[in-house]
Parts: C-alpha cells; sequence; structure tokens
C-alpha cells in the first residue's frame, strides 16, 4: 500500500455520529451540556471513530537516536535512549506503571536505537527512502491494531535529542523562529536551551533546499521515532481510530501527518500540553485543546495514559447513565 492510498483513505470525523451522542447525552438525567469538557470529548470519540465511542486501547511508544545529540542539545547523553528501551522492557519506566494502573498494553518499538540519524544542524537526518519506509511501518502497525481491535491509539516516544527535532520540524512547518518552539526539554540549563535554538537555526538553513512538502521536511529534520508515528496517525486516521497524542514529540508526528493528510486531525484527541513552548502552539495548529495541563515533560506517553481514564469515563456516561425517561425524571429541557 502507498502513501498516497492511505492518505487517500483519511475520510475525516463523521459529524452525524459525534450529533448523534450529543442526542444520547442531551437525554440523559441532567442538565444539557452540564458535563462540559466530559460531553465533548466523547462527541469528539464518536467523530473520530465514525460511530459509537468505544476506548479500547493500546499504547505506542517508538525510540531511536538522533545525531544532532553530539550539539549538546539534551541533558542527558545518547547512550540513555538504549537504557531506557532496556527499562521499558523490563516494567520499570514511568510509562510502565501508568500503563499498568490504566490496566492498557503497552507496545515498544525499537525504529532506531544505535543507529542515529544525522547531525540536522550540518545536513538531512535522513533520505526521503528511509522516512517513508518508516512512515510505512507506522501505518502496517496502526493496520494492525485497527484489525485486532483497538480503538484508540496512544502516542509516546523515547529518544535522547528528539526535543531538538521535534523543535525544528515545527519551526520549519508553522513556520516560527527557533526561540519561539525550544524549550529545556529534560532539563537544559540557559546555555543548553541556547545551543538548541543555534542547532535548529543552522538545520533549519543547511536543509532550507528540502522543506518543499512535508515527507521532504520530516526526512531533513525529524527523526526514525518521529517517521514511524507519522505513519502510526496516518494509519489509523484512515481505519477511524482515535490517536490520543502525548507532548511535543508526538505533536510534532501529527503535525506531518496533518500536512500530509489535513483531513487527519480530525482522529486526534490532545492529552495534555507541557512546558514545552513549541506544544502550545503545535496543539493551536492542529485546532486542539488539551485534556490535562499537568506541567509534565517526560514524554514516553505518559500524559496519554493518565488521560485514558477521562476518555473511558466519556464512554461510560453515554453507555451507563439513565436517560430522563428511563430514570422517571422530569426534563426541563435544558
Amino acid at each position: 500500500m502507498t502513501l498516497q492510498d492511505v492518505v487517500a483513505r483519511v475520510a475525516g470525523g463523521d459529524a452525524r455520529a459525534a450529533d448523534e451522542v450529543r442526542a444520547r447525552l442531551d437525554a440523559k438525567t441532567k442538565p444539557r451540556g452540564s458535563l462540559g469538557r466530559l460531553e465533548e470529548l466523547a462527541c469528539r470519540l464518536a467523530f473520530a471513530q465514525a460511530g459509537p465511542p468505544r476506548v479500547d486501547a493500546t499504547i505506542v511508544v517508538a525510540a531511536a537516536d538522533h545525531g544532532v545529540a553530539e550539539e549538546g542539545v539534551s541533558a542527558y547523553p545518547q547512550e540513555v535512549t538504549r537504557q531506557m528501551l532496556a527499562n521499558f522492557e523490563q516494567g520499570g519506566a514511568a510509562i510502565n506503571v501508568l500503563a499498568r494502573a490504566a490496566g492498557v498494553d503497552v507496545r515498544f518499538v525499537d525504529c532506531g536505537v544505535g543507529a542515529a540519524t544525522g547531525n540536522i544542524a550540518d545536513g538531512p537526518a535522513m533520505t526521503q527512502a528511509a522516512a517513508s519506509a518508516q512512515i510505512g511501518a507506522g501505518v502496517e502497525l496502526a493496520e494492525a491494531l485497527a484489525a485486532s481491535g483497538t480503538t484508540v491509539i496512544a502516542l509516546g516516544e523515547m529518544g535522547i535529542a528528539n526535543t531538538t527535532a521535534a523543535s525544528a520540524l515545527v519551526a520549519a512547518l508553522l513556520p516560527a523562529r527557533a526561540d519561539e518552539v525550544c524549550g529545556r526539554g529534560t532539563g537544559l540549563d540557559d546555555e543548553g536551551v541556547e545551543r538548541k535554538r543555534d542547532a535548529v537555526r543552522r538545520a533549519l538553513t543547511a536543509n532550507a533546499l528540502a522543506l518543499a512538502d512535508p515527507v521532504e521536511t520530516l526526512a531533513a529534520l525529524g527523526g526514525h521515532e518521529i517517521a514511524f508515528l507519522v505513519g502510526v496517525v496516518l494509519g489509523g486516521a484512515a481505519n477511524c481510530t482515535t490517536i490520543l497524542l502525548d507532548g511535543f514529540i508526538t505533536g510534532a508526528a501529527a503535525l506531518v501527518a496533518a500536512r500530509i493528510a489535513p483531513r487527519a486531525s480530525d482522529a486526534m484527541v490532545a492529552a495534555h500540553v507541557s512546558p514545552e513552548p513549541g506544544h502550545a502552539l503545535v496543539l493551536a495548529e492542529l485546532g486542539l485543546e488539551p485534556l490535562l495541563d499537568l506541567r509534565l515533560r517526560l514524554g514516553e506517553g505518559t500524559g496519554a495514559a493518565l488521560a485514558l481514564p477521562l476518555l473511558r469515563a466519556a464512554t461510560a456516561i453515554v453507555d451507563e447513565m439513565a436517560t430522563f425517561e428511563a430514570a422517571g425524571v422530569t426534563d426541563a429541557g435544558r
């Protein structure tokens, strides 16, 4: 299946399904709209899934290394990516704990740990063929998850220096200045933030001729795990699967996917907003309002895992709450 085939299947949200859920919610024993954003979330899930909202979730965490780490743009050395991947597999990371608490499975995908991209400050991260291959692999996983009954794919990532790659992608796609999108990541000091901004500025200059379309931009400035997540978003959207975004890096992947297939944003729900300055810009561009603001900046899909109970609560209200008629309660009609 080609990328064009996948894009052609991204039909966008189903307004009729959302309206049907809104009508069901209005018949429940409560004033209209009194559950606020929980009702909006139920309608959003129906819109994305083109039918009654369901939350059968899988968290997908993609990991890879980045050549731009050599610019000193992370508070941690590059070998931490490999070490954290092992920690994931052993069940000891924050996402393992939160996934267990949420009762949801996690898929960890090694997209290029130990095989860093090129340093984007000097040239392209990867070839277009490599980016396309990662997108294709992400589409395949999303297709398989949808076929197995997954209705919500929650995104996560791990990769030392990937906030720099995400910052460069977002700066190119919005567009925005480096100082508007670069934050402290995992804990940079002021000098580290300035190194990151400088690396992003150099990356935009070094790759200026390769920013004509979204896939070219992704290949020039992104990372293997970001490209893989772009594919997961597109494959999920093509199968009416809700895509639950985590933080800034997954937001950057979602932005690329929306540039490739604009209706893909209809499938998205933003779990939270991070302190990274570029994240709020991305969510605004995608038209998404985050469910949570807990100042999370870890990644791994942790914010998405924390938001899953809200998705389940929204669907439970639709399915389980009594109607005025069934409960014998007078409906004032407002």
